[in-house]
């Protein structure tokens, strides 16, 4: 299997940040920290086969989200986002 059969959209992941957030993210804006290129969350390239899921900068490809699931609620790393833009 080649890593590019693991890629999905950050728009695979809506139900659970809808669940872990609690209103649609997918259209929230990130900064990454990394390059600093700005793009929904949506778009993020997410990995769903890691411990949790990953979402990666599509440009740079820096780890901007972490999220797993414990067995008392989730863990949520979002020291890869220099600013998260929610509008509306």
């Amino acid at each position: 299997m080649d890593e590019r059969d693991l890629r999905l959209d950050g728009n695979a992941a809506a139900g659970v940040l809808q669940e872990v957030f609690g209103f649609e993210l997918t259209v929230a804006r990130g900064r990454c920290d990394g390059c600093g290129a700005v793009e929904p969350i949506g778009a993020l390239v997410l990995y769903m086969h890691a411990p949790g899921l990953v979402f990666r900068c599509a440009h740079c490809d820096a780890v901007m989200i972490r999220l797993v699931e414990a067995p008392d609620g989730y863990r949520v790393d979002l020291r890869g986002i220099r600013c998260l833009e929610i509008t509306g």
